[in-house]
């Protein structure tokens, strides 16, 4: 086969396995942000219903992330042992039916549990799709398969600020509260759609009988040659894997993006309602720095695959964070504050692209499921801490500015932490691409 006739058998491959795997997979991760950060959108008026004050709703909500970072790892190391169907099918039931359950609470302890439970739920259910994707898309495919899937997060908030905004009109329908309404709303269909993964996702190419015979052996033959490649220079373990200065590194610059970009999502609408305007208004000015958002992270995903060194774009996309934020605080109470939050959303969401194909050039199997799984739970961990840091400067100033500047810092550490690995971090001379750790 001469390399045009492989060219055109990479294109149509891929073709296929894109248009079949990331629609759907990204409608998955829509569907589980909104059932996310729906929360922030329901604070509007469920804080003064259950008595929460600003840190205690920052305390609880966040605690989202006690469930999710203590199963994160073991999810993901089932997802790969007993395929990515049962498992994210059993992810999204229970998820979305406790994401539904959030309309029962009656008090700040009984939604602090169930924030807990619904992060127990859907633990795993990120880094398991981008494990799911390794499974399909060479290395040199992945920032641009990422970064379409990763649209969902951004367009997630679009879409839900209207949308969950809109259910808080229903206060008082049938003796319930808007959010009440919100969460059954918003809960219930993503345990329906949830049964559809069974059904839909097929588990590995050799499987698929929606590919040629010819696309399935060039799409296994890519990949196993991939895996040859980097278990020829070290097979790590698990422990191994977690141990490995690369992780830990990789870890760092999530954790500040992390904790920086969950602190805006979960206080944003409440800092534009400072401004005095409506629940309507704050709800769909909301969505305005996450359009800046989807498409930083389409393009950074193109661009990265395109230049192949992805740790320049990660550092420009941190710093950008690192400024958005910083030109919050000093904006707080302008409506301004939206453009330097719209820098930072590029930032937040610019980098993922980037970002997330980068343990796979060093790790594979298990030991890529736990090393992804290890940064997403350390990196959410941190997400849990930005929004007590806003919450708690906001009770004790009666302003979000410290909060921000916290946030802002949190930027900081990752943007210098990827400078280091742009300026260090070894790649090969032909394809700028990082070397396999030892």
């Amino acid at each position: 086969m001469d390399v045009s006739d492989t060219e055109r058998l990479e294109r149509t491959t891929l073709r296929k396995v894109y248009w079949r795997l990331v629609p759907f997979c990204f409608v998955l991760y829509i569907l589980c942000y909104i059932d996310r950060i729906n929360v922030s959108f329901a604070s509007l008026t469920m804080n003064k219903d259950l008595g929460l004050s600003a840190y205690t709703y920052g305390l609880a909500a966040g605690a989202f992330f006690w469930g999710y970072c203590l199963l994160e790892i073991p999810s993901n190391i089932i997802l790969e042992k007993v395929g990515a169907r049962p498992w994210i099918t059993r992810i999204m039931v229970t998820w979305g039916l406790l994401s539904a359950a959030t309309a029962l609470v009656t008090g700040p302890w009984s939604f602090f549990a169930v924030r807990v439970a619904i992060g127990a739920a859907e633990a795993g259910l990120f880094p398991g799709i981008l494990l799911y994707f390794h499974r399909w898309f060479p290395q040199r495919h992945r920032g641009r398969v990422t970064g379409a899937f990763l649209i969902g997060l951004p367009l997630a908030i679009a879409i839900g600020a209207p949308l969950s905004t809109a259910f808080l009109q229903l206060d008082g329908v049938m003796g319930m509260h808007g959010w009440q309404w919100m969460f059954l709303g918003e809960g219930l269909p993503t345990a329906a759609i949830g049964i559809s993964v069974w059904f839909y996702l097929t588990e590995r190419p050799a499987e698929a009988a929606w590919l040629t015979t010819e696309e399935k052996a060039w799409l296994d033959g890519e990949l196993a040659a991939e895996r040859r490649a980097i278990e020829a220079v070290r097979t790590h373990s698990i422990w191994s894997a977690m141990a490995n200065p690369r992780i830990w590194v990789l870890t760092t610059i999530f954790a500040g993006i992390g904790m920086a970009g969950v602190g805006l999502v979960l206080f944003l609408p409440q800092i534009l309602k400072g401004q005095g305007m409506t629940n309507n208004e704050a709800g769909l000015l909301t969505a305005v720095p996450y359009v800046f958002g989807t498409l930083a992270m389409a393009f950074c995903g193109w661009l990265s695959d395109r230049i192949k060194d992805r740790y320049w774009i990660l550092t420009v996309t941190c710093g950008c964070a690192m400024l958005g934020m910083i030109g919050g605080a000093m904006l707080r109470d302008s409506i301004w504050v939206l453009a330097a939050f719209s820098v930072a959303t590029i930032g937040f969401y610019g980098m993922k692209s980037p970002f997330w194909p980068l343990p796979s050039t060093f790790l594979t199997g298990p030991a890529l499921a736990a090393g992804l799984a290890f940064i997403n739970s350390i990196g959410n961990f941190a997400g849990y801490l930005g929004p007590i840091a806003v919450g708690a400067a906001k009770d004790a100033t009666g302003s979000f500015e410290i909060g921000l500047y916290v946030l802002a810092g949190a930027a900081a550490v990752s943007t210098l932490t990827a400078l280091c690995c742009a300026l260090w971090m070894p790649r090969t001379a032909a394809a700028g691409k990082m070397l396999p750790a030892r």
